[in-house]
């Protein structure tokens, strides 16, 4: 009788760092994995410190550049943006020989007043402060975009177009409705001033402006703007306009085209000699100019997606298809932009809905229908349309995720941690894809609408710190994620574990430990990685009381 061996223990490999160094010189990694085999080492070098409520200046800190160089923030009164130069995760090291332990709590005790007041400025020093907004303005805290170069950074600033105390008059007719797809303004959309501006990071200089008189634009989490390497996308909700735009080298502007109402450079050329000809039927017999809002004709783009539906329904070669594009004309006809990101330099993904949901009239948004296009601006033809419960549009999602979130085209490989090139970031989707299809009122259909409700990806919005990396740590995606929002705050630490071994290796400690909140508070947490270093920030605000803790790396004396 043969003995039951039991439970086989796990086998470790070996975490000591020189062994690991002494492989690396000796093994030869295989071909392609030398990014990956060197980030391994980060589980040996992680943030196993966090010193609780550090004292900062009085500003909003944002995030780090692709470098890591540089650190921004904007001033309290969001006015100025702040550069600081990140002096390396080591920094602080000195005011912390003697400290032991995983944290550094809120204490009365000279050492902890000292390390709290002194901490923030041994890691970052003060390299610029750039007065930006001006004539009202205040800069969206939660908007800006760094290019690949490390560079440059954009941010967006915006103020009410018409101050209702004021005595300044109403913007006329033509100023808020500038084509047939204007949307009309409401309360909870309201016109503002938008102004973009482009600053070096190196100089602290403002290289340049662009101003957007009478808009809507999503400046928060950059919803309303796209940077794919020196390529940037705004939409204007309120004039259903993508503005393009190339970020030079030298730090300038250089309007490309404006996607609405025409898409190629001399469309409004050839439309302006037509109708001084009266070729259109539109020449005014009093030589006042033609309003764009009482045009008859389609927008060029509006013209081109019903074109590719319409031959989509042709080439069906059933009369029912050719029904149900008629049929739904109208609705189709009434669809406006709502959201969009630029896939590659030459392709946009867009997408439409109703203008009850994209003017923020309806309580549910992403349950509602919607469109996805896929748009080619060189040709200006439209590739493909895919509803917000399209399987075929979800799967190439899954497939091809990483060209959608372009987190690091500076860099020569990509680790996103995507459901396309990560088997843990994979499970997880299908476990929340699954968790929707049981649940009460959930379905196929309804767990498609929400994880497509995704689409489009914010430019910017995911971090490639390698603690991060679901193929390294393991970690609860439910208090910390690779996507650059706020998160609900627990009251126990974050734990990382080791992927290779299963081994704790360090923990993330968020807000203060020991301090009951209010019952009713809402507790949220954000978090800023830097790029590769061992050194996070965690911001968590209670009502409005904010709290800065800081990750470190740390050995004790």
């Amino acid at each position: 009788m043969e003995d039951n061996p039991g439970i086989v223990p796990r086998r470790i490999p070996n975490q000591n760092i020189v062994h690991r160094l002494r492989q690396r010189e000796i093994f030869q990694a295989r071909p392609g994995t030398h990014f990956h085999t060197a980030r391994k080492f980060h589980t040996n070098v992680f943030p196993n410190f966090t010193v609780i409520n550090v004292e900062k200046p009085p500003c909003f800190l944002r995030k780090f550049s692709p470098t890591g160089q540089y650190f921004i923030a904007f001033s309290l009164d969001q006015t100025s943006l702040e550069i600081y130069e990140f002096q390396g995760s080591q920094a602080g090291e000195h005011l912390l020989n003697h400290v032991k332990g995983e944290c550094a709590t809120v204490s009365g005790d000279q050492t902890s007043v000292k390390i709290r007041s002194e901490l923030f400025s041994q890691f970052f020093k003060v390299k610029h402060v750039t007065n930006i907004a001006t004539g009202g303005e205040h800069l969206n805290r939660e908007c800006s975009l760094f290019t690949d170069n490390g560079r440059f950074v954009i941010v967006g600033s915006a103020c009410y177009h018409r101050d209702p105390h004021s005595d300044e008059p109403h913007p006329v007719f033509w100023e808020i409705y500038r084509n047939n797809e204007s949307v009309t303004p409401n309360p909870n959309s309201p016109l503002e001033d938008y102004s973009l501006h482009l600053v070096s990071l190196e100089t602290g200089r403002l290289c340049d402006t662009r101003t957007f008189k009478c808009e809507r634009i999503y400046l928060s989490h950059n919803q309303g703007i796209y940077l794919y390497r020196d390529t940037l996308a705004v939409l204007s909700v309120q004039q259903q306009t993508i503005h393009i735009f190339q970020v030079t080298a030298d730090g300038h502007f250089v309007d490309v085209r404006a996607i609405g109402r025409f898409c190629f450079e001399d469309d409004q050329l050839v439309l302006s000699a037509a109708m001084n000809h009266g070729l259109l039927g539109t020449k005014s017999r009093t030589n006042q100019p033609v309003r764009p809002y009482t045009e008859m004709t389609l927008n060029s783009l509006k013209q081109r997606l019903l074109t590719f539906l319409f031959k989509r329904a042709k080439s069906d070669g059933s009369p029912e298809a050719m029904r149900k594009f008629y049929q739904y004309f109208d609705e189709f006809k009434q669809l406006r932009m709502w959201k969009m990101q630029l896939i590659d330099e030459n392709h946009l993904l867009i997408k439409y809905a109703s203008e009850e949901i994209v003017t923020i009239r309806v309580a549910d948004p992403n349950s509602q229908p919607s469109f996805f296009v896929v748009y080619n601006m060189k040709t200006t033809r439209v590739i493909g349309v895919y509803e917000n419960s399209s399987l075929e549009l979800l799967t190439l999602f899954e497939n091809y995720c990483d060209m959608l979130r372009n987190a690091s085209l500076d860099c020569n490989a990509q680790f996103t941690c995507s459901v396309s090139s990560n088997v843990y970031a994979n499970q997880i989707q299908k476990r929340f894809k699954q968790t929707i299809i049981n649940a009460k009122f959930g379905g196929q259909t309804e767990a498609i609408k929400r994880l497509l409700a995704q689409l489009p990806i914010s430019s910017q919005s995911y971090s490639t710190s390698p603690y991060l990396d679901l193929s390294l740590f393991s970690y609860d995606d439910k208090w910390v994620s690779v996507m650059e929002r706020p998160k609900a705050c627990g009251d126990h630490p974050i734990r990382f574990y080791a992927r290779d071994s299963g081994l704790l290796k360090f923990k993330i400690y968020a807000g203060v430990i020991g301090r009951n909140p209010p019952p009713t508070a809402r507790r949220l947490v954000a978090f800023t990685f830097h790029p590769f270093e061992p050194f996070a920030i965690s911001v968590q605000r209670t009502n409005s009381e904010y709290v800065v803790n800081f990750h470190i790396r740390h050995s004790p004396a």
